[in-house]
């Protein structure tokens, strides 16, 4: 599904996952792999606890896997070309590639999306995960959102400077 300029591809939909440039694919592996990682926390720990809890665990179980993670990393926020004075924070950055963003709530929402394009945007990454904890089986709060406005070949440093 496209909108806005984003496209939205739950993996409960069984949507195919090698689709698209071939560009796209170490990004699309990797975040497969953090997935594979979210779903082991899952079956460890079960739905119903706190976000911060299942931050912690994804953390360590990322780091067993030697995937490179970033936790609560602070980017800075420009508007009109200045500083803000409050930066944001995304819950994890993976190898400075993918942004993951984790709720632990009832059902994701429409501003739980928009959210993380948000941060996909302001960061210039094109890829991120919105994962949901507090489901039963975690493949049905798991979604991809892709910024189909940067073409895969963008820088993926975060900006420190305005665009």
């Amino acid at each position: 599904m496209t909108t806005g300029g984003i496209q939205l591809r739950g993996i409960q939909r069984g949507e195919d996952e090698s689709a698209g440039d071939a560009e796209k694919k170490p990004s699309w592996n990797l975040s497969g792999a953090v997935i594979s990682a979210a779903i082991e926390v899952h079956e460890v720990l079960g739905p119903g606890l706190l976000e911060s809890i299942y931050e912690a665990a994804l953390c360590q179980e990322l780091a067993l896997r030697g995937i490179p993670v970033q936790r609560q990393m602070e980017v800075p926020v420009f508007y009109k070309g200045v500083s803000l004075a409050q930066a944001m924070r995304l819950d994890l950055l993976i190898d400075d590639t993918i942004v993951v963003e984790l709720k632990s709530v009832e059902s994701i929402l429409p501003i739980h999306k928009a959210q993380l394009l948000s941060y996909l945007r302001l960061t210039r990454r094109q890829v991120g995960l919105l994962i949901n904890f507090n489901t039963p089986q975690l493949k049905q709060g798991t979604h991809r959102v892709i910024n189909s406005n940067l073409k895969s070949s963008a820088s993926s440093a975060i900006s420190s400077s305005p665009r």
